[in-house]
């Protein structure tokens, strides 16, 4: 009868059960192991061999099967090697158990050839899978051990070798578990602040709009104008994450390899800002192994992109569906991944080729700013709720010694905004802030007295608006009225929404001229 050991793999960003059975038949000594295993996989029973044999163990001189079910699903990674080898010791009966079943425990864990325990990517997910499995018990790498914590009610195992998780299991080694990570603290430690804004209190503003209601916003100004100094400070006045969110932020950077420290929780606000030569599938993932790209590493945070109309127009393209939908689906021949990619998008971008567009310096035509602007698609600029110019800080500003408004000053505003907008939206799935409003909201909670109407119809036929932009006026408008803690969206709320289109407004003069 075959022996079986749970282990666990990685299915997008989330995991799942795994058993490997294992036995071993009369034959020619040999060993298999199937179960749609990528090369990774097949390169374990040379490991497995090494690291049996120099742990004191013998290597069985059998016929040797190794079933990863279920075998219809691709899997990949080097952390089913523990689970093998000890399931290949059970079934040669070089193991006896000590009052452990074995049922409720997972193995996860590459193997060197010496039999040393090598820490693994994905632990996190992982472990969730085992605790919805009902798998209490889990032998990780020492090193994964914080991470493996981070998941509440899961007895965590951190050992160093095959040798001391043999004896572990025998009863001759007694090993604490632990239950609880001390050190997953939900609270961010920034390093920068926004009282480093000198001279820009009028697009400040609009970042805690855009901060507040999780609005996208797009930056034009002449280079060194502070809009990479703004956009790196925006994660700061957003509200701290909670637990659910950060879980959601580890698992994807668990799986991506990208955690700085596997035992803490992602706690900060992520903030990508891939450069302008990114590919398609660095952007919203993709590759052999269909990984989360940009989009998805941003999740809950702030995806960035300077010069944004040096971006080829394929890859800008390729952000409408994530923008939209807050989630990218990576297809490939092998598997199809979904990943979440629910960001705030913040664009930056010179006026003109040169970036000294409506100053002595210009030398561009209408013709090479309106192509050069071009390159930024009308669908993008569709879906970017607030589009605002960044001008010089002039020599007083930068010379006075008076600092702007801290981070903690607009961080209070914006969260006071989205616990309002938290309470509103609470029995709705998926929605927790204005941007995210189904045009069923916002016809419940964006209603406009007849004054304000008339307002909106003059601006909409004068640059000719689509019909997603003015949702998206209607949009920002409430989130200008929950800074106040109105209840009703108010004339100056769409006066302000209208002076929230700079580029929109100049783009219109420009073909006019």
């Amino acid at each position: 009868m075959a022996s079986i050991v749970n282990s666990f793999a990685i299915l997008g960003i989330d995991g799942y059960l795994v058993e490997i059975e294992t036995d071993t038949l009369y034959g020619q000594p040999s060993i298999s192991i199937i179960g749609l295993g990528d090369r990774a996989i097949k390169e374990s029973s040379e490991r497995i061999q090494a690291a049996i044999i120099h742990t004191g163990y013998e290597f069985p001189k059998m016929k040797i099967v190794i079933n990863l079910a279920p075998g219809d699903i691709k899997k990949r990674g080097s952390h089913f090697d523990l689970g093998m080898a000890i399931g290949l010791l059970l079934q040669s009966k070089q193991i006896v158990l000590n009052d452990i079943d074995i049922n409720n425990f997972g193995f996860i864990g590459e193997l060197s050839l010496n039999g040393h325990l090598r820490p693994c990517a994905g632990v996190l997910p992982m472990v969730i899978a085992a605790k919805k499995s009902g798998i209490n018990n889990i032998i990780v790498p020492m090193e994964n051990i914080g991470e493996a914590t981070l998941v509440n009610g899961i007895k965590a195992y951190g050992l160093e070798n095959l040798k001391s998780v043999i004896a572990f299991l025998e009863g001759n080694r007694e090993v604490n578990p632990i239950e609880e990570n001390i050190n997953s603290q939900l609270s961010p430690n920034y390093s920068i602040d926004f009282s480093d804004v000198k001279g820009q209190d009028v697009l400040v503003e609009y970042i805690v709009v855009a901060a507040a209601g999780g609005h996208n916003m797009l930056m034009v100004g002449s280079p060194g104008c502070g809009k990479s100094m703004i956009a790196k400070r925006i994660p700061t006045i957003l509200p701290k994450m909670s637990e659910e969110e950060a879980l959601e932020v580890t698992k994807i950077y668990s799986v991506a390899g990208l955690l700085k420290d596997r035992g803490n929780l992602v706690t900060e606000r992520p903030f990508r800002a891939p450069h302008h030569s990114a590919s398609l599938n660095s952007l919203v993932g993709g590759g052999n192994n269909a990984m989360p790209g940009e989009v998805s590493l941003a999740h809950n945070g702030v995806l960035f992109l300077d010069e944004v109309a040096e971006f080829s127009k394929k890859t800008l393209d390729a952000l409408r569906q994530p923008m939209e939908d807050k989630k990218v689906t990576v297809a490939r021949v092998n598997s199809t991944n979904t990943y979440p990619s629910n960001f705030m998008f913040i664009a930056a971008m010179n006026p003109c080729p040169c970036g000294y567009h409506g100053t002595k310096k210009c030398k561009c035509t209408d013709y090479e700013v309106l192509k050069y602007r071009q390159k930024v698609s009308g669908p993008i600029l569709d879906r970017i709720d607030i589009q605002k110019y960044v001008h010089p800080v002039d020599f007083i500003n930068l010379t006075e010694n008076n600092k702007g408004r801290t981070s903690n000053e607009l961080r209070e505003r914006v969260e006071r905004a989205r616990e309002i907008q938290r309470i509103r939206y609470k029995d709705f799935k998926n929605i927790n802030c204005n941007a995210q409003m189904t045009p069923k909201l916002i016809k419940k909670y964006c209603k406009l007295d007849q004054e304000s109407k008339a307002l909106l119809r003059i601006a909409y036929d004068r640059y000719g608006y689509s019909a997603r932009t003015y949702d998206k006026f209607l949009k920002v408008a409430r989130t200008f009225a929950d800074l106040d803690n109105s209840p009703k969206i108010r004339k100056e709320d769409i006066m302000n929404v209208l002076l929230s289109r700079d580029l929109d407004k100049e783009k219109t003069r420009m073909y006019t001229v």
